[in-house]
């Protein structure tokens, strides 16, 4: 069951994975310029994450599509689809270094290309000091993630 955001109703949370219950949220837009569908594509695609996303050092999936593995910065996440309504929405859990990261993505189109809205939610129960919990380690994740989408997309 998802629960609803406070404030965005277009993003859809697992129980337990609120910004209210989030050790760190974060929340970012972008346009790329790009239809939906492609936008989608390539967010979905994560066989081609290592091609455009950087810190993906390999995904592997074993031929299945809800649940996959990640390496990135040298850890292993396993990531959990959660919501996945093409092309407009898909949202996934990551469990993997000592963090819970729920990441939500809301794809709207536009006369431009595409809106792009993603917001993370990261639990631990680690220190609020570590670095990879630190707002500017969210803010960069989103920058990047939105940045490459982009160039990706538009090249």
């Amino acid at each position: 069951m998802h629960e609803m955001s406070h404030g965005r109703p277009d993003i859809h949370w697992p129980a337990g994975f609120s910004p209210d219950d989030a050790h760190d949220y974060d929340e970012r837009q972008a346009l790329v310029r790009t239809p939906v569908d492609r936008a989608f594509e390539l967010l979905t695609d994560a066989s081609h994450w290592p091609d455009w996303s950087p810190g993906v050092g390999a995904v592997s999936s074993e031929g299945q599509e809800q649940f996959f593995h990640v390496h990135w910065h040298g850890h292993k996440f396993e990531i959990f689809v959660g919501e996945n309504e093409p092309p407009y929405r898909i949202g996934w859990l990551g469990i993997g270094a000592g963090v819970q990261l729920y990441q939500a993505w809301v794809l709207t189109p536009t006369e431009e290309g595409t809106r792009l809205v993603t917001a993370n939610v990261v639990r631990s129960a680690a220190p609020k000091s570590l670095d990879v919990l630190s707002g500017l380690w969210m803010d960069r994740l989103s920058e990047v993630w939105h940045a490459q989408i982009a160039r990706v997309s538009e090249a």
